[in-house]
């Protein structure tokens, strides 16, 4: 004999028919059929009230959705977000709420799954962050003009098949884009030439943060370029970044990967097609596009120019009164104690200072910048 069939729908029937039988009380139906006295009183007052409807499975679907937000507003976080294609959930909020603050925006998630559902996200693969115990950070700007840091993005191809070298600088306090120009080469003459102008408009900074790579440093005493040489002589302090730490100038170079997908992919005709792709895109960067570190406000609200101006003519650079002073000979050497003592080609003409730190022992500086010490038993300058 087969198995008997039932179904929800008709054991709730036996129930009512049960109980409206006026034989049992709720409590005895209740149990015969293995269900609580709450789950009884549920199905009774939905059969009075709807008859044989009432005992039918309702719809789950929540009767209101407090984050759906009006078509009006996803339309415009939408259009924002195609014309940006680099801004997320955050920055549109903040782009729109700016520009319409009585609208009732949902929170930054909700715009998320909205840009998930119209195919405008790209999802990325999650890379495992590695940390060096040993990684020094640089330290953070507390102010404007603090800290600039420089560098060169990737060089590419432009339509004409000539390679551009865009060369970017920003301020780290503001995260304001001082300037972004596409070179021709990473030579120092293209690099100064930028950053002279950069210099004339904005004021000096207190100091330059950039990699190891060329114009910005070398292989010589100290890791001197003629480039950070020219910073010296202005009062400006450069650092370093740890060889094979890009992390240690994490927003600039953050800031390249966005630079990257608005205005090189597809890269324009020529370098100076390219070169107005990167003004348009400073512009919008510096005065449209908000930060989070700064309370979603954009750069330029954060940005002031700096009190020292680029001086027409370069002071001297001055010494204590202690040190040792020695000018540079065209050979890169400097004489002492009747012999020649290498020290770097890139200070020919330049006045270094040597301190007496022990017993025949020296610290050369050029300027506030320790280059390295000499052992007056070694005959040697180690950096």
């Amino acid at each position: 004999m087969p198995w008997k069939e039932t179904s929800p729908m008709r054991e709730r029937f036996r129930f009512i028919d049960d109980l409206e039988s006026s034989l049992y009380t709720m409590t005895e139906v209740c149990e015969w059929h293995d269900i609580s006295r709450k789950t009884g009183y549920k199905w009774a007052e939905r059969y009075v009230a709807d008859g044989l409807d009432g005992l039918r499975d309702r719809s789950r679907a929540p009767k209101s959705c407090p984050h759906r937000m009006e078509e009006y507003i996803s339309e415009a976080l939408l259009a924002t977000r195609r014309e940006h294609p680099s801004w997320g959930p955050r920055k549109l909020l903040a782009y729109q709420q700016l520009r319409h603050p009585d609208w009732a925006f949902p929170a930054a998630s909700t715009v998320g799954d909205l840009l998930k559902r119209h195919g405008l996200v790209n999802p990325r693969r999650r890379r495992r962050r590695l940390q060096h115990p040993s990684r020094v950070k640089v330290e953070p700007a507390q102010r404007a003009n603090d800290l600039w840091s420089v560098d060169f993005k990737g060089e590419f191809r432009t339509g004409d098949r000539r390679y551009c070298y865009p060369l970017t600088v920003a301020d780290r306090y503001s995260r304001y884009l001082l300037g972004c120009a596409g070179l021709a080469s990473t030579a120092s003459v293209g690099a100064w030439s930028v950053m002279e102008s950069l210099f004339r408009e904005y004021g000096l900074p207190g100091a330059i943060v950039s990699d190891n790579g060329c114009p910005f440093s070398s292989t010589g005493l100290g890791g001197l370029s003629r480039l950070s040489v020219r910073w010296i002589q202005l009062g400006i302090r450069p650092v370093l970044i740890d060889p094979g730490h890009p992390e240690q100038n994490g927003g600039h170079e953050r800031m390249h990967r966005t630079l990257k997908e608005e205005t090189t992919r597809p890269p324009a005709a020529d370098r100076e097609a390219q070169q107005r792709r990167f003004d348009s895109f400073r512009k919008c960067f510096n005065e449209e596009r908000p930060h989070e570190a700064l309370g979603q406000r954009p750069p330029a609200a954060a940005y002031e120019a700096s009190p020292r101006a680029y001086p027409e003519r370069l002071e001297e650079i001055e010494y204590p009164g202690h040190y040792e002073v020695r000018s540079v000979r065209s050979s890169g050497e400097i004489k002492w104690q009747g012999q020649r003592l290498f020290v770097t080609e890139v200070l020919i003409g330049e006045r270094v200072g040597l301190e007496e730190t022990a017993d025949g022992v020296w610290s050369v500086y050029f300027g506030p910048l320790l280059l390295g010490r000499f052992d007056e038993r070694e005959r040697r300058l180690r950096g």
